[in-house]
């Protein structure tokens, strides 16, 4: 089926033909021709896309017709200046590929839209604008959720070149990041800005290019007209340009001066192209059930394809005949590509898909950690002498800034206050500013700046203060973090510690902001590693590990520390100090439990805070003939099953002790893998409620506890079931 927009074009070239092929070259008008060969590519390959997807073959048809004047921003940039594009970037991405060379872009995308295996960014599994030897980091379909990356890029060049540690990216490139105008009011874009904002106003360098490409409508929702700019121009420290997005010289001089401002003041810009939306949002989008024909029909003139044509032709650089010979000549480029394009294969099993999770999950816990576990420094600062949980977190990030000189440790008040439980005190002064640092009071931007600092050569340890504060920014890790190396078939890779002080047990101090065990959102994402270490020794052994991961393979890793654990000095009696433990001088595995105790009648299987509590109940349990052994399993991803079965089947009783909720809790996890492995003993569960955690001491009503775990065992050997939760 013809599209409007396509027969709009050819009727209005078609009526400008006059038979005069006399034409006069310039070097302005062969620039306009580079970049016009990029707004035909992109025009064509929208085309190609909805009939791919009228065959059946094609599986993305967001386009970006009317937004084909960012060739001209590629245009304004070097091919070196790291890029996140917004999903309607198709001329930008032909543009940046002219100008870098390498693979046929034309063939990148029809490969991308039919999600062939041979696509060379993603490999299938999205379509993406990405190439790594362009400098263009991959995003799939964003709602902002690249903007906070985009400042950690940003941050990260200067601050790359201070620590003197390589980055992929030159030490004057500007960082260019695009989105939508609807996008702009999502709360993620929204902070975004603000950090850069924020950071440029404290001197702290952040060379990058906000781009924010304005056609008016979200889907079916429109802007109000005014809207961006109003919002925008005139934000004090954001410098603010703006263009018709039609016009393709007023583009191009725009971006030239925006992207020099911002290489020169290394400071952050926005761009505002005022573009328009032509062919609807996707293939999908019925436009006329939210748009009259004639307001749909009113914007092809706006059309920047037709717009700088007819400049072509009224300055003498082609004639309408000519015009219509290279539309056709890229209509036919790219239709040919994609019909060959289209009989390519698809992944074809779950391995295939999974490949680049499965990998780095088996680098991750098949290659031994580098170095030793006890640096020099951490000896001198007492490594022999007992340490409790905190300390030995203390002492293993001293280790890791000592050991790797790209690591920076930031978040909410680690530096000069040494965080709220004292966990990062002294660092700030044992290594300087330029490592230990606070950030402004946003999640997002948090884990945005470690994203970001990670894929510039840096190893970024960021603090999310408590476990509840994470989800206000879960998806910078689910959704941007995480699925790098998976959309890059790991090309690209983002490595990243995040500590999160988490869980339960604080006396009743908080409520549930300061107190929570909800773990379900972490433990669903792909291809993250997930440490819960309980005890001081583990702690720092387990933090060195996450952060050999993250160095050597790129592992984004999660690291819970128990609060209610962090100061904790004695086991079973005041003062016997059997909770403390001497600094680590052997690694461990990442993915391997520990165990205590040998008992022969039932195993205990939990982590964190349940840990001590099951230690404590073992030594009553035994009291009364009940041979326990308990089983750490420390990492919640990737869950130790080897060990979990293997000492299941050691006493034939299980007990699963699990502080985090009965419904998403990581108990289910541990069951559901003893029940994959056939295990047939006797399975039971205790776990906190399915509640939010109170103020008090009612807080102890609804989480895990020692007389539960007690109560449970009882019941196993009692013949009693009653369901196993507490």
């Amino acid at each position: 089926m013809a599209e409007p927009i396509d027969e709009h074009f050819l009727d209005r070239i078609g009526s400008l033909c006059s038979g005069s092929s006399a034409v006069s070259r310039s070097a302005k008008t062969d620039r306009v021709l580079e970049l016009f060969d990029a707004q035909l590519g992109s025009r064509h390959l929208d085309l190609a896309a909805r009939w791919l997807r009228s065959i059946g073959r094609g599986f993305y048809t967001i386009g970006s017709a009317g937004h084909e004047s960012n060739a001209a921003v590629a245009g304004a940039l070097r091919p070196t200046d790291p890029a996140l594009l917004h999903y309607r970037s198709g001329a930008f991405y032909l543009e940046r590929a002219r100008q870098g060379g390498g693979s046929d872009p034309i063939r990148d995308v029809l490969e991308g839209l039919v999600a062939a295996t041979s696509e060379p960014m993603s490999g299938g599994r999205h379509k993406v604008f990405g190439r790594a030897d362009l400098a263009v980091i991959p995003q799939t379909s964003t709602i902002a959720s690249h903007l906070p990356r985009a400042v950690g890029v940003a941050f990260s060049i200067p601050r790359a070149k201070k620590l003197g540690v390589p980055s992929p990216w030159p030490t004057d490139a500007v960082v260019l990041c695009s989105f939508g105008d609807a996008s702009a009011n999502h709360s993620t874009a929204l902070g975004a800005i603000n950090t850069a904002v924020h950071s440029a106003y404290q001197g702290v360098p952040l060379p990058l290019l906000f781009v924010c490409e304005d056609n008016g409508i979200g889907i079916s929702v429109r802007t109000p007209a005014g809207w961006i700019a109003s919002n925008f121009a005139e934000r004090r420290g954001l410098e603010y340009f703006c263009a018709d997005g039609s016009d393709l010289h007023e583009v191009l001089a725009t971006a030239t001066a925006a992207a020099t401002w911002v290489r020169t003041h290394r400071k952050p810009a926005f761009l505002h192209l005022r573009t328009v939306r032509l062919m609807g949002h996707a293939g999908s989008d019925v436009e006329s059930a939210y748009r009259g024909a004639s307001e749909i029909s009113a914007d092809y003139a706006r059309d920047p394809v037709l717009c700088t044509a007819r400049w072509l032709i009224e300055n003498g650089a082609l004639s309408a005949e000519g015009v219509l010979e290279l539309y056709e000549a890229k209509r036919a480029e790219v239709i040919g590509a994609a019909r060959e394009i289209a009989k390519l294969p698809h992944l074809g099993s779950a391995a295939e898909v999974m490949k680049p999770l499965s990998e780095m999950m088996r680098d991750i816990v098949s290659t031994p950690q580098a170095g030793s576990t006890s640096s020099a420094a951490a000896i001198e600062a007492g490594a022999g002498a007992p340490l409790t949980l905190a300390q030995a977190v203390n002492r293993a990030l001293l280790e890791v800034l000592e050991r790797y000189r790209q690591a920076v440790l930031f978040g909410e008040d680690v530096a000069r206050k040494g965080g709220v439980y004292g966990v990062t005190r002294g660092l700030l002064d044992s290594v300087g500013p330029t490592r230990v640092f606070d950030t402004v009071l946003d999640e997002q931007a948090i884990l945005g700046l470690a994203a970001g600092a990670g894929i510039s050569g840096l190893l970024p340890i960021a603090e999310i203060q408590y476990l509840a504060y994470l989800h206000n920014a879960a998806d910078q890790i689910r959704g941007e973090a995480a699925t790098l190396q998976f959309f890059s078939n790991r090309q690209y890779r983002n490595p990243m510690v995040v500590r999160i002080a988490a869980y339960g047990y604080q006396k009743g101090f908080g409520g549930h902001f300061h107190n929570d065990n909800a773990v379900a959102a972490l433990r669903d994402i792909p291809g993250i590693v997930i440490a819960s270490p309980s005890r001081p020794d583990d702690a720092a052994a387990m933090l060195l590990a996450c952060s050999d991961a993250a160095v050597r393979h790129g592992a984004v890793c999660v690291f819970l520390e128990p609060i209610a654990l962090y100061h904790t000095k004695d086991l079973y009696i005041e003062g016997d100090g059997e909770w403390m433990s001497s600094y680590p001088t052997e690694p461990v595995e990442v993915g391997r439990a520990r165990v205590y105790g040998e008992g022969n009648d039932l195993t205990i299987v939990t982590f964190g805070n349940g840990v001590r509590m099951s230690l404590r109940c073992a030594r009553e349990l035994e009291k009364v003939g009940i041979g326990v052994r308990v089983v750490d399993i420390r990492w919640i991803a990737p869950l130790p099953i080897a060990d979990i079965e293997h000492h299941a089947r050691a006493t034939g009783r299980v007990l699963v002790a699990d502080e985090t909720r009965s419904t998403g809790g990581v108990g289910e996890g541990v069951i559901a893998a003893l029940a994959d492995a056939g295990f047939d003993g006797i399975v039971r569960r205790v776990a906190s409620k399915d509640s939010f955690i109170p103020l008090g001491d009612a807080a102890l009503e609804v989480l895990l506890s020692e007389d539960g775990i007690i109560d449970a065992s009882g019941r196993i050997f009692d013949g009693v079931d009653e369901g196993g939760e507490q």
